[in-house]
């Protein structure tokens, strides 16, 4: 009889000629790369096949030996199994958090924030939670170099004193240090050297607002800002929430301004108001509640219109300026103007000028010792302009006979070709880089520094605010602290520790014990100092003449900095360079954006690559069409185009050489498309939720006052009884949940989209990283997601056909922006435990759906019934990439994992599991204490780093929990399930997003009542 069954397996003969699955055997069994099949390829597959087959046979029949290897002498901090954490700081370039590091048998693995710093107040951003990973970097420097050959550090030593000795001009050059300790090491060797002096440069510098300040009030200090006792808050091309001067202190303060209470007695109904004027979409300004386009050339003329506007309805005195009308530059006067004392004003412009205009407007409207101290500043960025240029002028002259080097100028400085191609005339160069980086390369000398969580150190991020650094591992290479050696050569004995611990004594002037101080890594005595108020004296008319001179022509460039990548410090952690762009989505790359508009006008389009030319210097990159992005204008990231970051930081195309005059903008651009047929790998391809209220639930806060449900959608479905709500249909028996039910609170208001929460968890889950030829597949592997919704105004047809939703797909010019984080539901009538046929995802008596990964065989059918669209697959050994430094398949990477979780083999699902490892050591821990656990105690991966606690996790059936209290207040008001009308029942719970604007939400226009749709 014939056998007329389809065959859906092929034998290992068929497929040896298949190129594709030769191929994708390549990634699987490491062989040499396959471009096309040979003979000989084919027999080293089945050669490696063939082995692969008896090793699984083998360990099938023998069980595996293991060792365990005691300690020799157990360190007695050291419990196997049992975490350590340690109190530390996190002080890069100017960028600040005061941390706790969790350690497991020495090595540190995770990042938290320290609740006890009032600064920081237990956020951490992306970059903070990514730099454990940076630990492990196999290309770091193993030991001090030599014109790029090993040298022992004696003899470094010897030939760097010897060279400094000579005489000449010295220079120390580095980005901001916040630590008050090393500074007296510079000081200590400046004195040992007279003619060395410390340049200090940011790459994304703030000189020229510190320049203003001291023309202005006599004081060249970065002020201390309060966004929390604003009522009216502007930011003109000022990204404070994600990456202007302290982020995560801002966050914290603005979402204090934008909370909201549903209760009837004692609810909260007011919010701040906040306006946004930029060039291209921050995260900023997606959270404002209105945002207007303008020019880089526009800053100082709305700067210069604003404060004539306000000094009109106050009774101040106008000054000249340029006449511009910009979107709500009205409405923005009106408002300032009316919330005097409660106002502020803030602009990212590195120019004094705009900068004075805008000190002048805060005075005007009382802000000094209200939002804004200037008695208590901040040293998050201190560079000079003006010193930085003329260290490069000097070097090109033959003028500096030695320089010593703590960052990276040759990339990250706008004049950082000049100053490469001038090191050769330096007879002494030194870097204090940890591998070979671009400035590193040209130095005669390299003596590695150790990462921070190998160092010792200090900081002093605010006037009076002080934390301590410690080493929570042993140094893994032959490194050394750039203190310890700028002690040496200067004669001193190079114990850094002792110097710090001495330096100590003078700070805590007994206040607190060192050890209390190394204990809670936090010292504060300035934090009750009161705000001081300040007399503007600066010279308004110089300033709008300065303004009234900049004029920009064609299309402008603007040059920011990525949320994610920032200034290219941690170019080569491949979990910043796959975290999404918060607005744009794409990872691994940078763009030019820009908007429907100019592209159209230019002749480009989306997946197009085009060459960006600026005063003769070019870059070519792939073009995105960003909405938001203000007509006949580009945005370009900094922070990428590195050249020696290392296999995964090597990506992009460096923007700093296009800007000039450290003002990051350029005018009179010319763009030229060379090549179409691009795929960005963006984790996020459709912009707006088409339609589907379920999903994104808004409204204005003049609706919100008159009903707290406003802008809820509630599905109702008609039945022959008539409309029911979905909870009253279903053919479910429920679960019941006796003890714990665990679940989360997201309140949309309050999340604008950082993505701390998702490398937080991908830290925390050994979630492995894939590259960006299978981010553009939608392969990623995030757990958590951040997607960022555009409302739109395109019209639709009537009946919502396949035409009308592809219309409404379109987003606006300038569109509202929701962030909505979305992670599996947990839902306790879950669609994916119903198909699963090896029942490899189940249901917790606490209310958590759960995967047994030994279980799963990867059919995805859970997959494909999930209509949040949150279950991962595994379609490779991700883990083993050797593409990217830090895999797994090395002793180095494997050293960041947690050991709490599994590192999941290839070809099975994975979600979010509410980090249920933290749940069952919480609730063990209280067990040994005869106790149930206290709220708080426990608490997820995402919701515990972010910065604006917008994420709340807790025990739903624990009435004193803040989940309990919130869902009891929300539950008439805001609270919402994301597509509700299916009735799936999700542990997770949304507030809706509420404007404080007037007029209804700027939303597309949405289906009937009754309709539903799936998120896609």
């Amino acid at each position: 009889m014939e056998n007329t069954n389809k065959r859906y397996w092929k034998g290992v003969e068929e497929l040896k000629n298949d190129i594709e699955f030769v191929k994708n055997a390549n990634r699987e069994f490491n062989l040499d790369d396959i471009d096309t099949v040979e003979p000989t390829h084919r027999r080293d597959f089945l050669k490696v096949l063939g082995f692969g087959l008896a090793a699984v046979s083998l360990a099938a029949c023998d069980a595996p030996v293991r060792k365990a290897i005691p300690y020799l002498n157990k360190p007695e901090d050291v419990e196997p199994g049992i975490a350590n954490w340690y109190a530390s700081t996190y002080a890069e370039g100017g960028d600040y958090s005061s941390i706790l590091v969790k350690t497991r048998e020495g090595r540190p693995i995770k990042i938290e924030g320290n609740k006890m710093s009032s600064l920081t107040k237990g956020g951490v951003s992306a970059r903070v939670h990514a730099s454990v990973l940076s630990l492990y970097d196999n290309e770091k420097l193993k030991e001090p170099q030599k014109g790029g050959s090993k040298i022992s550090w004696a003899d470094l030593d010897k030939e760097v004193v010897a060279g400094l000795s000579k005489g000449g001009n010295i220079r120390i050059v580095s980005n901001t240090i916040l630590s008050p300790t090393f500074k007296k090491v510079i000081a200590d060797f400046i004195t040992k050297y007279p003619t060395a002096k410390h340049i200090t440069y940011d790459a994304n510098s703030v000189s020229g607002l510190i320049q203003a300040n001291s023309e202005s009030f006599g004081q060249a200090v970065v002020p201390s800002y309060d966004f929390g006792k604003a009522k009216v808050m502007v930011g003109i091309n000022a990204d404070f929430l994600g990456t202007w001067i302290a982020p995560d202190v801002f966050a914290a303060q603005w979402a204090e301004t934008r909370r909201l209470s549903s209760s009837k007695s004692g609810g909260k109904n007011e919010m701040s108001r906040h306006f946004q004027f930029e060039t291209g979409m921050t995260i900023t300004g997606a959270s404002s509640d209105y945002r207007s386009m303008i020019k880089p050339s526009q800053e100082g003329a709305v700067v210069v219109a604003l404060y004539n506007k306000v000094a009109a309805a106050l009774g101040g005195t106008p000054i000249s300026g340029p006449a511009i009308e910009i979107q709500n530059l009205d409405k923005c006067a009106k408002e300032l103007a009316a919330a005097k004392g409660a106002a502020l004003v803030v602009s990212g412009s590195n120019n004094p000028a705009i900068q004075t205009v805008v000190n002048a407007l805060n005075s005007l409207l009382g802000s000094y010792g209200t939002t804004i101290d200037l008695g208590n500043p901040v040293n998050f960025r201190q560079g000079n302009d003006a010193d930085m240029n003329a260290f490069i002028n000097e070097v090109k002259g033959g003028q500096v006979s030695s320089v010593i080097f703590l960052s990276n100028p040759v990339y990250d400085h706008i004049r950082g070709a000049e100053l490469g191609e001038a090191l050769g005339r330096v007879a002494t160069s030194v870097s204090f880089a940890a591998n070979a980086d671009e400035t590193a390369a040209k130095c005669k000398y390299i003596a590695p520094a150790p990462h921070y969580l190998e160092s010792w150190g200090d900081a002093e991020p605010k006037k009076g605010f002080y934390s301590l650094m410690q080493p929570t591992i042993s140094l893994i290479y032959n490194t050394r602290q750039a203190e310890s050696s700028l002690l040496i050569w200067a004669g001193g004995s190079g114990d850094y520790q002792a110097y710090l611990k001495s330096s100590w004594k003078s700070i805590l002037n007994g206040g607190k014990s060192w050890v209390q101080a190394l204990h809670d890594g936090v010292y504060e005595p300035g934090a009750s100092v009161v705000a001081s108020g300040a007399s503007f004296a600066g010279n308004l008319a110089n300033a709008a003449t300065a303004i009234a001179s900049i004029k920009g022509s064609g299309i402008e460039l603007s040059a920011f900095e990525n949320i994610s990548i920032g200034t290219g410090t941690q170019a080569n952690n491949p979990w910043l360079q796959e975290m999404p762009d918060p607005i744009s989505k794409v990872t691994w790359e940078n763009t030019i954006a820009i908007s429907q508009k100019t592209a159209t006008e230019v002749g480009i389009d989306q997946g197009d690559w085009a060459k960006l030319t600026v005063g003769g210097k070019t870059i070519e990159l792939p073009v995105l069409i960003q909405p938001g992005q203000a007509h006949n204008t580009v945005s370009v990231a900094i922070g990428y185009g590195r050249t020696a970051a290392g296999k995964a930081g090597n990506v992009g195309a460096n923007v700093l050489p296009l800007v000039s005059n450290g003002q990051y903008w350029a005018s009179d651009v010319k763009l030229e498309k060379t090549k179409s047929g691009y795929t960005l790998a963006q984790t996020q391809t459709h912009n707006t939720v088409m339609g589907r209220e379920a999903v994104i639930q808004e409204s204005v806060l003049s609706e919100y006052v008159k009903n707290v449900k406003a802008g809820r959608f509630e599905p109702k479905l008609q039945t022959s009884e008539g409309f029911k709500k979905p909870g009253q249909i279903t053919l479910w028996n429920g679960h019941e949940k006796k003890n714990h039910s665990w679940g989360m609170v997201i309140d949309l208001n309050l999340c604008h989209g950082c993505g701390s929460c998702l490398v937080s968890c991908q830290a925390e889950n050994n979630i492995p990283v894939v590259g960006k030829a299978e981010v553009a597949r939608a392969r990623e592997m995030h757990w958590i997601r951040l997607d960022r919704y555009y409302s739109s105004d395109a019209p639709h047809e009537e009946g919502y056909s396949p035409a009308g939703f592809r219309a409404m797909e379109i987003a606006s010019e300038n569109p509202d922006v929701v962030f909505q984080p979305m992670m599996c539901q947990h839902c306790s009538n879950a669609p994916c435990e119903t198909v699963c046929p090896v029942l490899a995802t189940t249901h917790s008596s606490e209310g958590l759906n759960q995967m047994t990964y030994n279980r799963c065989i990867g059919t995805r059918y859970c997959a494909n019934n999930c209509p949040y669209k949150v279950r991962r697959f595994n379609w490779f050994k991700y883990f083993e990439n050797d593409n990217f430094d830090y895999n797994m398949n090395n002793d180095l990477g494997r050293m960041v994992l947690n050991p709490d979780v599994t590192v999941r083999s290839r070809g099975v699902i994975e979600k979010c599991s509410m980090c249920v490892q933290r749940i069952q050591l919480g609730k063990l821990e209280a067990k040994k204490q005869k106790r149930r656990p206290v709220d708080g105690e426990i608490q997820t991966a995402c919701s515990q780093s972010c910065p604006t606690n917008a994420i709340v996790f807790g025990d739903m059936l624990d009435p004193e929990s803040q989940i309990s209290k919130t869902l009891a207040v929300e539950k008439e008001g805001r609270a919402f399930h994301v597509l509700e009308e299916i009735n799936v029942q999700p542990q997770m719970t949304y507030l809706t997003k509420i404007r404080n604007k007037e007029g209804a939400p700027k939303t597309e226009t949405k289906p009937s009542e009754h309709a539903s749709g799936a998120h896609s």
